[in-house]
């Protein structure tokens, strides 16, 4: 007897293995040659997820009353408004309600946060770094939710709850699934994609430096700016606030703690381009699309690019960063859409990475990092003209 019932437990064991199941969904993408113009090589869209599919937390996680995490290392911020905004770190994402005098710990089930995206002050978004987990709030930061993975490190910009873009990465459900957006072949850094169908490239082909721009979702390119360089693009940073409007700075070579770099602006589809920055440096050598010895053009403060942040088609804030100042950080503007440049007279310690963010063309907030000092949060009311000293955050 004793045996038989032995046997029969086994069975089932063996019975109820077989019943599970592995839960995985394919991350693959297929992509299919499309027919383009001569100026580019483009993919056709998928609808395969271009990551795996992650389903929303059924139970989303409740604000942290009271918390005692500590806010040291501030990584990333997004405004709602001159008054309400998050920020992130090592850990934790934070709130504030009163233009940053008081800040509340909201969440801290995340590793460290990557970037920060607000519709409103009830619906934002946060990235993790390195893994790209994608958690989303709907009431303000009270509960916060994981419901997907960003499939890159681009700029992430929901222009809806449901539809977002990262590069040419494209949610449709609030970032559970992606699909790629094709795009120019040889393009350098990220695409931007403004919506479904507007989107801005940048590529390098020897020595000419060619922007492109989409009106068909990536199904064909082509040039709007070609510009001769001497320098090597190592990078490129592009935002757009319209559908003819685009933003395009272009990251040259490093030397000696200086980077050299351009920033141009359209806002005609590329008919036309107005020259905004050119900083050209000792060490980093000529900005890209322009010559060796050119000192022409506007210039920012500081020996390397800081943070960019796009108002609207006419208003610009731009961080500069200069590591062998003692107060390494300033921000300058445009708003005439970069016809001409005003370099803030303000600067600000901290060697760390500047955060900059904007809720209109006078308020924004700024936070300098440093690795041995507290990160601090200064705001302005004026348009960059005057920056006052709100918050000093924990100690590293």
């Amino acid at each position: 007897m004793l045996k038989r019932t032995l046997l029969l437990l086994a069975i089932s064991s063996l019975a109820l293995t077989g019943c599970k199941s592995s839960g995985q969904t394919s991350g693959h993408v297929t992509v299919s040659e499309s027919p383009i113009s001569s100026a580019v090589a483009g993919a056709e869209p998928t609808t395969t997820p271009a990551t795996p599919s992650a389903e929303p937390t059924t139970l989303p996680t409740k604000g942290s009353e009271g918390t005692t995490a500590l806010m040291k290392g501030v990584t990333a911020l997004r405004l709602a408004d001159a008054q309400k905004g998050w920020i992130g770190g090592k850990g934790w994402i934070a709130h504030t309600d009163d233009g940053g005098g008081k800040w509340k710990v909201q969440y801290t089930g995340i590793g460290e946060v990557g970037q920060l995206f607000a519709l409103n002050d009830q619906d934002a978004w946060a990235t993790e770094e390195g893994t790209g987990k994608l958690f989303n709030t709907q009431d303000g930061g009270a509960h916060w939710s994981t419901v997907g993975t960003v499939p890159n490190q681009a700029f992430l910009h929901f222009v809806s709850k449901q539809e977002a873009f990262s590069g040419n990465a494209q949610t449709l459900d609030g970032g559970v699934k992606w699909v790629k957006l094709p795009v120019p072949t040889g393009m350098q850094g990220d695409a931007y994609f403004h919506d479904n169908k507007n989107g801005w490239a940048v590529r390098q082909v020897e020595d000419m430096i060619e922007v492109l721009r989409t009106q068909d979702g990536g199904q064909n390119w082509k040039p709007v700016m070609s510009r001769n360089t001497v320098a090597t693009l190592t990078g490129n940073v592009i935002r757009s606030v319209g559908v003819d409007d685009a933003w395009i700075e272009l990251i040259g070579e490093s030397g000696m703690t200086q980077t050299s770099y351009s920033l141009f602006h359209t806002k005609d589809g590329g008919k036309t381009w107005q020259t905004v920055l050119v900083n050209s440096t000792a060490g980093g050598g000529p900005a890209p699309g322009f010559p060796m010895g050119d000192t022409t053009g506007p210039k920012n403060t500081g020996s390397k690019p800081g943070p960019l942040y796009v108002v609207n088609t006419d208003v610009a804030f731009m961080g500069g960063t200069c590591p062998a100042c003692d107060k390494p950080n300033s921000v300058g503007w445009t708003k005439d859409g970069g016809k001409t440049w005003v370099n803030g007279t303000e600067s600000f310690t901290g060697y760390g990475e500047l955060l900059l963010g904007m809720a209109d063309a006078n308020s924004g907030w700024l936070i300098t990092n440093d690795n041995e000092q507290p990160s601090v949060m200064y705001t302005t009311r004026s348009g960059g003209v005057n920056w006052n000293k709100v918050h000093s955050f924990d100690a590293p």
